[in-house]
């Protein structure tokens, strides 16, 4: 059986186990912090991680293409190789142009940390023109693109709602608000497996932040 190794309150972590609870696939979680995980599974000490009967796999990207190729039951990427290729262009925007652009925003919005005028400057201008050109893609009719749950799914229900929140944080106003965003996290959220993800990010985070005031 496979192993999720890392944190709830990761959103790489919960694409992973999205995936896996949409697929169908068994699997234990294993809690490792930052800090505190494996160096020979993961050697830049990144969450998630993932034991198999082969061996280890990091990086999340990686994860989900092994999950994809060695359980294809309820497919995540469309058998037509241009249709594939496109849920792998807009996952590279959520999380190459999106994601990690919103992330220098994160020490000021969720971890009590202050950011200089000039990097709020240069964030919020890379991020309005990402958005702008992610819009062009995702098509939000009911999934990301089109009437079929797919990896860019599992990766959009994790990483949009921080990329809001921090914009909204920083800013005061959120960049993804033209979109609809709302809506679309609303409808996924109805489904169990993304109700038991975000259930279990609450209680991860709760205990995520206990751990830092106890070591302030």
């Amino acid at each position: 059986m496979l192993t999720l190794c890392g944190f709830s309150a990761s959103n790489y972590y919960n694409k992973v186990k999205f995936a896996l609870l949409e697929k169908g696939v068994p699997f234990t979680e294993e809690l490792a912090w930052v800090g505190q995980t494996d160096p020979q599974a993961s050697p830049l000490g990144k969450v998630p991680y993932l034991k198999t009967a082969q061996g280890t796999l990091c990086e999340s990207g990686v994860i989900m293409e092994y999950i994809e190729d060695q359980y294809p039951q309820h497919p995540l990427l469309p058998a037509d190789p241009f249709a594939a290729a496109k849920v792998r262009e807009l996952v590279t925007f959520l999380e190459l142009h999106l994601e990690l652009v919103a992330r220098n925003l994160y020490p000021q919005a969720f971890f009590g940390g202050q950011i200089s005028d000039s990097a709020k400057e240069k964030t919020g201008a890379q991020l309005e023109k990402n958005v702008a050109a992610f819009a062009q893609l995702a098509k939000f009719n009911p999934y990301m693109l089109g009437d079929s749950l797919s990896l860019a799914d599992c990766a959009a229900v994790v990483h949009l709602p921080l990329v809001s929140a921090a914009t909204k944080i920083v800013y005061g106003r959120d960049f993804l608000a033209d979109l609809p965003v709302r809506d679309y996290l609303k409808r996924m959220g109805e489904r169990p497996t993304l109700q038991q993800v975000n259930a279990d990010r609450k209680a991860n985070t709760e205990l995520m932040m206990a751990r830092a005031k106890a070591k302030a």
